[in-house]
């Protein structure tokens, strides 16, 4: 069985990040399994993770008044999900529900804030990654509100 900061070195977004930066992230990090329907989070409430899918997929869902549930995008393997950890009042802003057995790692966002604190070259490092990861769902959602209203560029 590998170590965490061994699963964190191979994912994509920590490439190029310092040992000690690994091993401070692995220490707020866990691995968890979630089934085809269980949430990882819900709508409004405390944004306390940062996730990596390991496996499976899930649905960021928007539930629209008339319109029901909206699927804002399916992530996979080794996508991240959530930024809200990072941004006062901590708080979720979709649904995020697993459609297939979902194994993700899990890194505590109050542990990680603490870190980021403490370390503001790990803070940095951090925001920096996240900012893209933000810059490209909202494109993606640019596209899909695109599409939805059938204007076409």
């Amino acid at each position: 069985m590998e170590n965490l900061d061994v699963i964190l070195k191979k994912h994509p977004f920590f490439h190029g990040m310092t040992e000690e930066h690994l091993r401070f992230i692995a220490g707020c990090a866990a691995n968890e399994v979630y089934k085809s329907g269980e949430y990882l989070f819900r709508e409004g409430e405390s944004a306390n993770k940062f996730y990596f899918i390991r496996q499976g997929h899930v649905s960021l869902e928007l539930h629209a008044p008339e319109r029901g549930v909206l699927t804002i995008q399916t992530l996979g393997e080794g996508d991240v999900l959530g930024w809200s950890w990072l941004i006062p009042p901590y708080k979720w802003h979709f649904d995020a529900r697993a459609t297939t057995l979902t194994r993700v790692l899990a890194l505590d966002g109050k542990c990680l804030r603490k870190k980021c604190e403490e370390d503001y070259q790990l803070g940095y490092e951090l925001m920096k990654r996240i900012a893209h990861i933000m810059e490209e769902r909202l494109h993606a959602t640019r596209l899909q509100l695109l599409d939805m209203y059938g204007v076409h560029a």
